[in-house]
C-alpha cells in the first residue's frame, strides 16, 4: 500500500473518532459568516489575518487538502467559487455534508496532491492550504503546481510544520529522534508513528518549505508563528507552525 494510501485511512479514521480538524462547522457558524463575522485557521490556535485573503467574492478558490467542512464553507459563504481537493473520504463527506445543509455549490475532488493536480494552469484566484504536506515525503513538487494552477496576482495562503514536534519524544520532553524524519526510509521513526497511529508522516525543513515557495517563483509577503495549542510544547510557548502568505507575481 502506498503511504497515501495509508494516510488516507489514517485521517479518516482520526474523523470517526472526533478528530477536532474533521468536524464540520455549525450552522450558526456558516450563517455568521454571511453577515461578516468568520475566522479560518492554517495552523492550531491562530487565525488567518482577513487582509490576507480580501474580498473573496467571485473569486475562484481552491482547497487543497482541505477537506473537512470547516473552511470552505465559510468561504463560500462569503461569495467564493470553491473546489475542495482532498484524498480523505471522510474529509470529502463533510464537504458535501455542510454543502447540501447550507444550500451552496462546490466542486468536490478525492486526490492526490503528490501528483499533477488536475487544474488548468491560472486557473484559481487564491489557493487554502492548511497544514498537511507533513504527510507528504517531496513538498517542492506541490509548490510548483501551486504556482501553476494559481493566476498571475494569485495568493498561496499556507500552513506549515516546522519540524520541532519530529525530533521529540511522545510527551515532548526529550530529543529521541534524528532529522529528516522519513519513516520510509527509517524503520525506528515507522515503529514510533505506528505506535501513535499517526499515519505516515515526514519532517521539512524550512528551505524545503518558504525555499521551495521562492523556488516556484512565489514572493511571500506575510508570515506568523503558531504553537501547537495542546501538548507541553504550548505550555512552554515554543512554536512549532507557521503560516505563511505567498503572491504568484
Amino acid at each position: 500500500m502506498k503511504y497515501q494510501d495509508i494516510n488516507a485511512e489514517t485521517i479518516d479514521r482520526w474523523v470517526k473518532s472526533g478528530w477536532k480538524w474533521g468536524q464540520p462547522i455549525t450552522h450558526e457558524v456558516f450563517d455568521n459568516a454571511k453577515k461578516g463575522i468568520w475566522d479560518v485557521a492554517l495552523t492550531p490556535t491562530k487565525p488567518v489575518p482577513h487582509e490576507w485573503l480580501g474580498n473573496l467574492k467571485g473569486k475562484k478558490l481552491l482547497g487543497l487538502a482541505c477537506g473537512g467542512g470547516q473552511q470552505m464553507p465559510i468561504f463560500a459563504a462569503l461569495g467564493a467559487n470553491c473546489t475542495v481537493f482532498d484524498y480523505s473520504p471522510e474529509q470529502l463527506n463533510s464537504e458535501h455534508l455542510v454543502a447540501a445543509r447550507e444550500g451552496y455549490q462546490i466542486r468536490v475532488i478525492r486526490g492526490d496532491m503528490t501528483e499533477r493536480l488536475p487544474f488548468e494552469d491560472g486557473e484559481f484566484d487564491v489557493i487554502f492550504h492548511p497544514v498537511s504536506n507533513c504527510y507528504v515525503q517531496d513538498v517542492k513538487p506541490i509548490w510548483k503546481e501551486c504556482y501553476r494552477v494559481l493566476k498571475h496576482g494569485g495568493v498561496l495562503v499556507s500552513g506549515i510544520d516546522m519540524f520541532i514536534d519530529y525530533i521529540l519524544d511522545e510527551k515532548y520532553e526529550r530529543v529521541v529522534n534524528k532529522l529528516p524524519f522519513n519513516p520510509l526510509v527509517n524503520p525506528e521513526q515507522m515503529e514510533f508513528l505506528q505506535k501513535e497511529d499517526g499515519g505516515v508522516q515526514f519532517s521539512h525543513t524550512l528551505e524545503e518549505q518558504i525555499g521551495g515557495q521562492l523556488e516556484a517563483g512565489f514572493m511571500l509577503t506575510h508570515l506568523f508563528e503558531d504553537t501547537d495549542g495542546e501538548t507541553r510544547l504550548q505550555d512552554l510557548n515554543i512554536p512549532t507552525f507557521l503560516a505563511l502568505r505567498s503572491v504568484k507575481p
